[in-house]
């Protein structure tokens, strides 16, 4: 049975100004909305409590699990304004899925699709006035599950806290796409067999970040990880699949069980078949990359996710001169460039969505 929904509205909400002047230059999660959704999960009464509420800080006791051994996890979608005024989202479904397996990984519990789905239309109908209109902007959607039982013991929490939050975002280039050099990481791994490398949980992303600083400190965007196997095969990067295009415009990304089930890779694979590339998901080893690029067999290289949708990559920078390659000079490809197109147009509704990827949140005005 679907959750029932309560709404305790604002009296605190941002003055008009104030949040036109924030929609104006929105960055990416600086700001925030109105509200919040919460919903509470118990062993004895399963989800329940399901309620929109003012946004603010939560109370958290300095026992609770999630603060000690790091059990939580979260997703993260976009919402986008047409020009009729209707508000939609892309694949909500799959975020949902995503979060139930990562939620058995992490040994929380699985809220229903139906629930997810609800959730996001609970909060953006309430805040619907944050959703930028123009442009790539939209309005950036993190649900997030935490393990809140006031406990020290070492085992599944016994109650938890899911919630959704909001933040206006704007275009992920302002200046139009630029393409990226990476830093390859042989020190660091991101993850490894039989870990949570293909759950979205914050651990994750924790220990990318020292090898990300180390990528900024070189001038790369991202950080490149390799598995364990010792056969220096393809991973991801910090927070973004990774895939290759082949001179016969073959698209290839690596297959591991410790990466994560990227949506907006999928949803690009989809689309590169729809218009006639063939798409290998299989091992990649940094050898082929690198010798692919040199053969001229790899023309093209790319990064996705949810904030970016495509990043191109022109270069890999790594302490080992050996390793690196590509010119950090070079253009975006043009497989790349038509794949972000096509998929952006979908997600902002100026193309037909053959797929029925996209779900609305509010009716046009």
């Amino acid at each position: 049975m679907a959750l029932q929904f309560t709404s305790t509205p604002s009296t605190a909400r941002k003055a008009q100004a104030e949040r036109e002047a924030v929609l104006a230059d929105p960055g990416f999660g600086r700001h925030f909305t109105d509200h919040m959704v919460l919903i509470d999960w118990t062993v004895e009464d399963g989800w329940h409590d399901a309620r929109v509420e003012p946004y603010g800080p939560f109370t958290v006791d300095p026992a609770s699990a999630v603060l000690h051994y790091g059990q939580e996890i979260f997703e993260g979608l976009k919402a986008y304004r047409r020009e009729d005024g209707s508000v939609w989202t892309f694949r909500p479904d799959q975020n949902a899925a995503r979060m139930q397996r990562s939620a058995q990984r992490l040994a929380l519990p699985q809220l229903p699709t139906e629930d997810f789905v609800e959730s996001l239309r609970r909060l953006v109908e309430v805040d619907e006035q944050w959703v930028p209109a123009g442009g790539e902007d939209s309005l950036y959607l993190r649900p997030f599950m935490i393990a809140n039982e006031v406990f020290l013991g070492v085992r599944a929490a016994q109650t938890v806290l899911f919630s959704v939050i909001a933040s206006p975002a704007g275009p992920y280039f302002p200046a139009g796409v630029k393409p990226v050099s990476i830093w390859l990481s042989r020190e660091y791994a991101r993850a490894g067999k039989g870990g949570t490398g293909a759950a979205k949980c914050g651990g994750n992303y924790a220990a990318s970040l020292l090898p990300t600083q180390e990528a900024f400190a070189n001038g790369c965007a991202q950080v490149l990880f390799l598995d364990e196997s010792g056969d220096a095969n393809l991973e991801e990067l910090g927070g973004m699949n990774v895939v290759l295009v082949k001179a016969d415009g073959t698209l290839v990304t690596p297959r591991s069980e410790s990466i994560l089930d990227g949506i907006t890779r999928n949803s690009l694979l989809e689309l590169a078949q729809d218009m006639g590339h063939a798409v290998e998901h299989r091992p990649v080893t940094l050898d082929e990359w690198r010798d692919g690029v040199a053969s001229g067999e790899i023309v093209e290289s790319f990064a996705c996710g949810t904030a970016a949708v495509i990043t191109p990559i022109v270069a890999i920078k790594a302490k080992d001169e050996a390793d690196a390659f590509g010119d950090p000079d070079a253009p975006a490809g043009e497989v790349t460039m038509a794949l972000r197109t096509a998929l952006t147009d979908i997600q902002h509704g100026r193309a037909d969505d053959a797929h029925g990827w996209m779900t609305q949140l509010v009716e046009a005005r």
